[in-house]
């Protein structure tokens, strides 16, 4: 049976997502310092909620003080941020969306003198600098991802997505060359995801029977095998612990950079997998209602929109009215972003990082 954009969503724990389109997670540096949320993170967050979306992400939200990526990161690490989640939560809930926030902690990717803490990652990097964790402080980590995701759900949000990709710190420990630890956290396959393992079960155990839980990953680059991401991609989807999984792919429709794997598409391999009832999502270059419906023509279940999210807030709504839209063409003006609900922290984060986003 062919699947649809605007089919509805069953995740397995909770209510069904509306349509096959989620927000993707995205940096937007728009919050207080302190983590707590402002008034144009929940405009930009609800505002996707309007548009359609049959569930809206947070950004990468850190679940430790010393592990903020960026500037403006929304933070879940503290009590002191329930008042703005549950804010958020109930926002989105209003507009008819499925909410879920996005667990991280950036590893080494922290910048240095942000948080005032030590850069830390799986093993010692002097020329970061970078200090490697006990293992006291791994164990520290996955009891911190499972107090957020119990945070999460206490300021009313359906779930949570555990951030395992892009060379953030989860990411580091399933880097094969890199991640030589001898505590049982590194060195083989078991080892090195083990941590995954551990908080994945943790926040099954401490949330209710309808908390949804999502996973994700990225399938290479970062010191990623891409048979261990492929292995590990199809034991999380039939292990019956989390809900989706999310496989953050940069461009869908690209060849594996590692020729064992090469012949056919990164979504192919993915969605090849065995996955129980576990629902599938791709995310990278979905920039119109075409390259959604072909995403779910090679076997994804669901779409996740970034990029095509913050030029058209609406783009589900758009997209399901009419197969053959597609978003405006890059550059635009600060003036649409503004129309589209971005603050003018996101608006600087993206003149700074991609100029040719930007008519200046």
């Amino acid at each position: 049976m062919t699947k649809r954009l605007d089919d509805g969503l069953d995740l397995g724990r909770g209510p069904a997502m509306a349509n096959r389109f989620m927000l993707a997670p995205l940096t937007n540096m728009q919050s207080h310092a302190d983590g707590t949320l402002s008034d144009d993170e929940y405009r930009w967050l609800v505002a996707r909620a309007e548009g359609g979306f049959g569930l809206t992400m947070t950004a990468a939200a850190h679940v430790q003080k010393g592990g903020q990526g960026f500037p403006g990161q929304i933070g879940i690490w503290s009590d002191d941020h329930l008042p703005g989640l549950t804010r958020l939560a109930a926002g989105i809930a209003a507009a008819g969306s499925l909410s879920s926030v996005q667990l991280h902690h950036a590893g080494e990717r922290t910048p240095q003198g942000l948080t005032g803490e030590d850069v830390v990652a799986p093993w010692d990097d002097p020329a970061l600098p970078a200090r490697g964790l006990s293992t006291a402080e791994v164990q520290q980590v996955v009891r911190d991802f499972i107090a957020a995701a119990v945070r999460a759900e206490k300021a009313g949000f359906n779930g949570v997505e555990i951030h395992g990709a892009h060379g953030y710190l989860l990411c580091e420990f399933l880097d094969v060359a890199r991640n030589l630890r001898t505590d049982g956290y590194g060195s083989d396959y078991d080892g090195r995801t083990r941590i995954f393992r551990e908080i994945i079960t943790g926040i099954r155990a401490e949330t209710g029977p309808a908390f949804q839980l999502g996973l994700r990953l990225s399938p290479e680059r970062f010191g990623i095998d891409m048979g261990d991401a492929l292995r590990f991609a199809q034991e999380v989807m039939t292990g019956g612990q989390i809900d989706y999984l999310d496989m953050s792919l940069w461009d869908c429709f690209k060849e594996p950079n590692d020729e064992r794997h090469k012949g056919k598409p990164l979504i192919a391999h993915f969605a090849a997998l065995e996955r129980g009832s576990c629902p599938l999502g791709v995310a990278g270059k979905i920039m119109s209602a075409e390259r959604a419906q072909e995403c779910l023509d090679a076997g994804a279940d669901f779409v996740l929109i970034g990029r095509g999210a913050m030029l058209h807030h609406d783009f589900p709504v758009q997209a399901m009215a009419d197969p053959a839209w597609q978003t405006v063409s890059y550059p635009v003006t600060r003036d649409h972003y503004r129309r589209e609900r971005l603050g003018e922290s996101f608006i600087e984060y993206i003149a700074s990082n991609w100029p040719s986003y930007i008519e200046d």
